[in-house]
């Protein structure tokens, strides 16, 4: 199952470039991130809910939450400056 995933991954992958660099034309590249960031936690939070996992939140570590931060850091730093690219 895990090479469904990585070629849905890969073409997903590939659509974010094209629709944002349609998307992005026209408007501040940071604006345009904030808006992705938007959906991008709507979405999350709602496979979470679906799935019923939102009380996993509570067994999460000290290491658990500051290497998820450290990462979404990294992520949101990255999609800045991706979009500051297109």
């Amino acid at each position: 199952m895990w090479a469904v995933f990585a070629l849905l991954s890969a073409f997903f992958a590939a659509l974010t470039s094209v629709l944002a660099k349609i998307g992005i034309q026209n408007i501040n590249s940071n604006v345009a991130t904030a808006v992705r960031t938007v959906v991008v936690l709507l979405i999350s939070w709602g496979v979470v809910l679906v799935s019923g996992k939102q009380s996993d939140i509570l067994h999460m570590g000290h290491k658990n939450i500051l290497f998820l931060v450290l990462s979404g850091a990294a992520t949101g730093l990255s999609w800045l400056f991706y979009y500051r690219a297109l």
